[in-house]
């Protein structure tokens, strides 16, 4: 046993070298201390110690209930992720400590230095001093020393102040995905559209699995040490990130509109907070004894304090008569993030408000830049030429696919939010936020999904209006451009397995088995869809996210472990959390590099999208591409105008009513002469005859005149063989581009 323990401890310790940060000193610490016993008679609400191997000697502060009278013995207990490496039975007379020889009943303080023997200190591992997020604990069992009948149990977790929590990673993965999620919009203005949607899937992929992590330490599963140190590393993917003053403005609007804030924080120095390590039904059991206490101070106590006091116990989990506060899940990340329980909500929307405000800033900013340049002729009037013309369209998509990064995070707070109440205002703004986003995806699905529906009935290929139209690509094309063509409808099951997993975070918080599985069932699922469907734009793609979806079932069944629902020992539940650290750190490595890797070679070559090959679905032959329009023969001029594009972009198209696509009027037109006309004289004159929702010159074919007029004939209609010739040839190109492509 020794030896299987030792091995991971050894691999973690080599990588503490390089992530945790250096330390003068060496020190063992703890700042809490936990009842560990049903019946326990001795409980304290402020306990802190730090012991320093260099002068061997151990600072004690606490602050104390006990109901024991009499001479005991302490029976003392030191492990680490289960291993017990320390056993010994204390007597506090030979100590001389004042208040423990004999024990007294009552409240009382301690504050002392107690020398530790050296031979004591050689017991204790040196790993234990660099290993970050050390899971070890002492337990103290207090035996009458008459009967020696145990009284009390409590257990106190040591830290020695290295962690894995480290805001050099937050900042470094932060921004590494905001970079890679702009780039993906800088390579497709420069018309670089299959290498942009590329990079725009990987990164989002990435920054999905961010979340992911960040959600596993939202849970109400009690983690270990590492995991809950490791996940606090992705929280900000969430919006939970401390600001002070912000903090301050948090808690003004909460009592301004009718609620309580918790005052956590406040109280640190006379308060100690536990954060929850075994599972909640264990802990009120052994808190039960205390609630009593407490419910019978509660009686004495004036109504409105009473209700004061409710409140405060129901946000901030009061469950010890001596004032100790137990965190978990949600609660947990923000007591670590240190923003109170009621100002988590606030903080989440406020950064999502921030994080959407600053996005049109920027996108009109470069649209300011861009102009100016153009105008000053710093740049070519052909660079990000769609973006100029159709900008307000592409903010359109950029503020859908923010609300689509942001849907995680609203969704899991503001369902926390109706359970939570913290203000009549607050529970407004999580109604108005969560329905407003659910909303507003659902609708741009459905729309995505009847766009795609229009085009195969009209043109057997569902690639085909969602690629070839601009203004469908660039206000919805963040619903599916990441999927292949006939895959359109899986951003449907994303939304909904988005959903599920919010709503198990939100409101299972109390029970973490409930969690375990339901992320097991979720996860698996969609794994399982994943690699069957294989739903994205082509191999490595979808390899890229199946690989996310494996490590996410992987946690999940790490959660089902540490939600000891199997009876697991705690040396296995400790080896499992190192494990879930060690994995998830260096998937997200090898991600990281990935991504740093395609969008920088994307920015270096000369034609990006020709690293990458062709999506099956023939979606490039549809899409305007300026590095495939990239001669400028009077074929361009042409072109440009059969697709009826102004300065390259279709600025006469209108996806804000109930038009599937351009095809819904360019359908009447060819149907209804007096349309055709009157569409005419509006736009100011004749316009070319071809159909600008149909290519120019269908592959595998003798080019034909682009002048030909494709709306039909009466030949057509009267079903003559010249008719059916040419709705032959205007039907879908796809079986002929992939006839061209095979040779």
């Amino acid at each position: 046993m020794r030896s299987f323990f030792k091995a991971p401890l050894v691999l973690l310790s080599s990588m503490a070298a390089l992530l945790a940060p250096a330390s003068a000193e060496r020190l063992l610490l703890s700042n809490s201390l936990n009842t560990c016993q049903q019946d326990s008679s001795f409980s304290a609400s402020l306990f802190n110690v730090v012991y320093t191997p260099s002068n061997n000697s151990a600072s004690v502060q606490m602050v104390v209930t006990s109901s024991i009278q009499g001479k005991v013995m302490f029976d003392l207990a030191i492990s680490a992720y289960g291993y017990q490496f320390l056993r010994r039975t204390l007597n506090p007379c030979d100590m001389d400590l004042a208040g423990l020889c004999p024990m007294v009943a009552g409240k009382n303080s301690f504050g002392f230095n107690l020398a530790v023997g050296e031979d004591a200190a050689k017991q204790i591992p040196g790993i234990a001093y660099n290993i970050p997020d050390l899971d070890a604990k002492v337990k103290v069992y207090v035996n009458l020393t008459s009967t020696g009948e145990s009284v009390a149990c409590v257990e106190a977790d040591i830290s020695n102040g290295k962690t894995v929590n480290l805001v050099g990673v937050k900042w470094a993965t932060a921004i590494i995905a905001g970079l890679a999620l702009l780039s993906s919009a800088v390579v497709n203005g420069l018309g670089h559209s299959n290498a942009a949607a590329h990079v725009a899937a990987n990164s989002l992929a990435l920054f999905g699995y961010f979340q992911a992590q960040a959600i596993v330490g939202l849970t109400g599963v009690p983690l270990p040490p590492i995991v809950q140190a490791w996940t606090m590393d992705f929280q900000w993917s969430m919006g939970i990130i401390r600001v002070g003053f912000m903090q301050d403005i948090f808690t003004w609007y909460q009592r301004a509109t009718g609620g309580t804030p918790s005052t956590i924080f406040d109280s640190l120095t006379t308060v100690s907070v536990q954060v929850a390590k075994r599972s909640l039904k264990r802990s009120a059991e052994y808190a039960q004894p205390a609630m009593s206490l407490f419910n019978r101070g509660l009686a004495m106590m004036p109504k409105t304090a009473v209700q004061t006091a409710g409140k405060l116990m129901k946000r901030a989990n009061l469950t010890t008569g001596s004032g100790s506060y137990i965190v978990y899940g949600i609660q947990r990340v923000a007591f670590k993030s240190r923003i109170e329980t009621t100002n988590l909500f606030m903080t989440g929307l406020t950064f999502f408000c921030i994080f959407v405000v600053l996005t049109v800033l920027a996108v009109a900013a470069f649209k300011g830049i861009c102009e100016l340049c153009v105008k000053q002729k710093w740049m070519d009037k052909d660079k990000f030429i769609e973006f100029r013309n159709g900008w307000l369209t592409v903010l359109k998509g950029i503020l859908f696919r923010v609300a689509l990064i942001g849907f995680p995070q609203m969704a899991i707070l503001c369902l926390w939010e109706f359970t939570q109440v913290d203000s009549p205002a607050e529970v407004v703004l999580a109604v108005f936020f969560f329905f407003g986003m659910a909303i507003t995806l659902a609708w741009g699905a459905s729309k995505v999904i009847r766009i795609a529906r229009r085009s195969v009935a009209m043109h057997r290929n569902p690639a085909y209006i969602l690629f070839s139209d601009p203004q469908a690509l660039n206000k919805w094309g963040f619903l599916y451009i990441q999927f292949r063509a006939s895959a359109y409808y899986f951003i449907a099951p994303v939304l909904g397995y988005t959903l599920i997993k919010a709503m198990f975070v939100a409101f299972a918080q109390k029970s973490a088995v409930a969690q375990a599985v339901g992320f097991v069932i979720v996860e698996a699922g969609a794994l399982i869809a994943a690699s069957v469907l294989r739903p994205w734009m082509d191999k490595s793609t979808n390899s890229f996210n199946i690989a996310i979806c494996v490590v996410n079932f992987l946690n999940g069944i790490f959660l089902l472990i540490f939600s000891n629902v199997f009876g697991a020992p705690t040396i296995v539940v400790g080896v499992v959390g190192v494990v879930l650290f060690v994995l998830n750190a260096a998937f997200s490595l090898i991600l990281l590099i990935m991504v740093i890797v395609s969008t920088t070679v994307t920015f270096f070559r000369k034609n990006p999208d020709a690293r990458y090959q062709f999506m099956a679905d023939d979606r490039a032959s549809f899409m305007k591409s300026q590095t495939q329009l990239n001669t400028t023969t009077e074929l361009d001029a042409l072109a440009a105008t059969a697709r009826g594009d102004k300065a390259g972009y279709k600025s006469h198209l209108d996806l804000d009513d109930d038009n599937e696509s351009l095809t819904s009027d360019d359908m009447r037109r060819r149907t209804d002469p007096a349309a055709a006309s009157q569409h005419s004289f509006h736009q100011g004159g004749p316009r070319s005859p071809v159909n600008p929702s149909m290519p120019l010159f269908p592959a595998g074919q003798r080019p034909e005149s682009p002048f030909r007029s494709a709306s039909p004939s009466p030949y057509q209609r009267s079903g003559s063989s010249l008719g059916q010739q040419r709705s032959h040839q205007n039907a879908s190109p796809a079986g002929y581009r992939s006839q061209n492509n095979a040779r």
